[in-house]
């Protein structure tokens, strides 16, 4: 999802592709009638559902545009590309409503921190990860960044210990990902370095909305100006890394171009401003409802798009990985102990 900053507990998302649905998660409290205003205004204009249902096509369409983008872009200029366009949709709009940034030291200093965790390395693995593995497959190693927040939640979180039934999501939601790539078969015909970089993204989520929620929460500002910081800041440090370790691009083919831009401006720019809505309207439990559909909708245009190979075993594990990310975001019914 994945690029906000202060964290709202309730909303432990992945994604979007998943920083950006992890960022979802961080709307500061101190912001909420801001949020509420902006939410009542769009309410009238566009029913949530079909809000709901837009977000979830942008987001699972994320996994197919870092494939397009990957085709002609490096892997860096890529994840830059993306936190650049982020960016610009978010100031603009901070523009519109002549909101400031966020204001301190202390506070850009735990932006910047956010930002590598968030945006920053996630974006990159993906972008690596698809060089060598199909969309689809990605798609669904995001979908277990819910599980990987549960298990970090363990040692990080000692207020949200698991229930029983949440820590057989856990094992459940892993035992999907040993299907979707194929253990019996020895994981033969997927690619070890690919698969582990897309998993290693989907771990820098919780591992950010963790250091967020203890660093941020109840920083002053707006989650659209604290998100549109931190990918302010990503943005420095993938220009960085890109001048370092890649060199410019030859030229910039239509498509891949376009894809990037639309990784940002839609995924990251549009889609925040859609998923901060949801969280007041309808409440962050049916809004993170959305990261269920995420690798359905990701492995749909892999395979009707790009064509990828869809084995069963896919569509299973995932249904397997869902489930049990399902069951980590349970909570005990009031009056009941976790």
């Amino acid at each position: 999802m994945s690029a906000p900053a202060a964290p709202r507990p309730s909303l432990p998302t992945p994604s979007p592709t998943a920083a950006e649905a992890a960022a979802t998660a961080t709307a500061p409290v101190s912001a909420s009638a801001a949020v509420t205003t902006a939410a009542t205004r769009r309410r009238g204009l566009l029913d949530w559902r079909v809000r709901f249902a837009i977000l979830s096509v942008i987001w699972g369409f994320s996994f197919l545009l870092i494939k397009v983008g990957t085709e002609a872009y490096a892997p860096f200029q890529v994840a830059l590309g993306r936190v650049l366009f982020g960016a610009l949709a978010l100031l603009a709009v901070l523009m519109v409503r002549r909101e400031p940034l966020p204001r301190g030291l202390r506070t850009w200093g735990h932006l910047t921190v956010a930002a590598l965790l968030l945006n920053t390395a996630p974006f990159s693995l993906f972008a690596y990860a698809e060089l060598s593995i199909p969309s689809s497959l990605a798609g669904i190693c995001n979908a277990t960044s819910p599980l990987w927040g549960m298990a970090l939640s363990l040692v990080a979180l000692s207020e949200d210990r698991p229930t029983r039934r949440r820590f057989a999501g856990l094992g459940l939601g892993f035992l999907g990902v040993l299907t979707v790539l194929g253990a019996w078969h020895g994981f033969s015909g997927v690619d070890a370095k690919g698969t582990a970089f897309a998993l290693l993204a989907s771990l820098c989520y919780p591992v950010g909305w963790i250091y967020v929620r203890r660093t941020l929460a109840g920083t002053p500002g707006s989650p659209v100006a604290l998100t549109g910081g931190q990918l302010l800041v990503s943005t420095f440090q993938l220009a960085l890394v890109s001048a370092l370790f890649t060199s410019a691009p030859a030229s910039f083919p239509l498509w891949p171009t376009l894809s990037v831009i639309a990784l940002g401006a839609l995924g990251t720019g549009m889609a925040l401003q859609m998923q901060y809505g949801l969280v007041t309207e309808v409440g962050p439990t049916t809004a993170q409802m959305v990261t269920y559909f995420i690798p359905v909708i990701a492995t749909t245009a892999g395979v009707l798009v790009l064509g990828e190979q869809l084995s069963w075993n896919t569509p299973v594990g995932a249904a397997i990985v869902l489930a049990g990310a399902a069951l980590t975001q349970t909570r005990p019914a009031p009056g009941k102990p976790a």
